[in-house]
């Protein structure tokens, strides 16, 4: 109703309490490609999707490395996204230099946070178009952040952000019980996937999607295209067996099919359909 008399500066209140300027920058963010964030424990996993914008072209990084314990995955103004994350590895920088020992992670998301929030206060400034999940480990443990362009900040044990990101969250909700004790293989495997289900039907290739891990004992680092396309190919070949696992057993039930209907057992006959049923469902 206000939208068009109270958009035009991030400083001007609607009538109805709202920020539009803000509102816009957080819509920049669900325009973004995928980004997904899943802890455990010990280790973190970042996933993201990679769009070239043809196929002429190479796609945008998503996935910056901040320092030897953080990483950080965007959706959204991917500008904006490299100088925010040139400005946290800056702060782990100074603080290294200074304390010598590394930032923990808690502190440089509100470092961030209050960065965004400036922005939505400055007439001469414009919100950060862009969400930022923020995985690290220190001496708490492992941790998942999400930044929003409005200057909040969220813990999560998993979430995903950008284009389609819904599906991701679906699942996610599904297996969240399991990730707290997941091991690193499983948490990059429900990444995976979870990246899979923003890409509604599109097949899955290590072109397409970037992985990168942090855990104990293993700095935060981008998994090769290699890696990642064995890690693809084994799931899938892991679901593939069910269905030729399914099809043989129905095979050895026909056989004694001819002696039943030769001895007109129409009971054998009764228990071989109980037995095929399953198979079919």
């Amino acid at each position: 109703m206000f939208r068009n008399q109270y958009d035009t500066d991030v400083t001007t209140w609607s009538p109805a309490g709202r920020l539009f300027q803000v509102e816009y920058a957080m819509e920049a963010v669900k325009q973004g490609s995928a980004a997904i964030g899943l802890r455990s424990k010990t280790h973190v996993v970042l996933a993201c999707v990679n769009k070239a914008n043809s196929e002429l072209s190479s796609h945008q990084k998503k996935i910056f490395n901040v320092d030897d314990h953080i990483g950080v995955a965007i959706a959204g103004l991917t500008a904006d996204g490299r100088v925010l994350s040139r400005y946290m590895r800056s702060e782990c920088i100074n603080y290294s230099f200074t304390y010598e020992s590394p930032l923990p992670v808690g502190r440089l998301v509100v470092q961030l946070a209050d960065k965004a929030q400036v922005c939505t206060q400055r007439s001469w400034k414009r919100p950060y178009g862009v969400g930022l999940l923020v995985g690290g480990l220190d001496e708490s443990g492992a941790h998942l952040y999400y930044n929003c362009p409005s200057g909040n900040y969220f813990e999560y044990q998993a979430f995903a952000i950008g284009s389609r990101s819904q599906a991701a969250k679906t699942y996610l909700e599904r297996r969240f019980d399991n990730f707290t004790e997941s091991s690193r293989e499983d948490l990059i495997k429900d990444a995976l996937i979870a990246v899979r289900e923003t890409l509604q039907g599109e097949t899955l290739k290590s072109s397409i999607c970037t992985v990168a891990v942090v855990g104990v004992g293993e700095a935060f680092h981008i998994l090769d295209q290699d890696t990642v396309q064995q890690l693809i190919d084994a799931f899938e070949i892991v679901g593939e067996p069910e269905g030729p696992a399914a099809e043989p057993e129905p095979e050895p039930e026909p056989e004694p099919e001819p002696d039943a209907a030769a001895a007109a057992d129409h009971g054998a006959g009764a228990a071989a359909d109980q037995g095929v049923a399953p198979m079919d469902i």
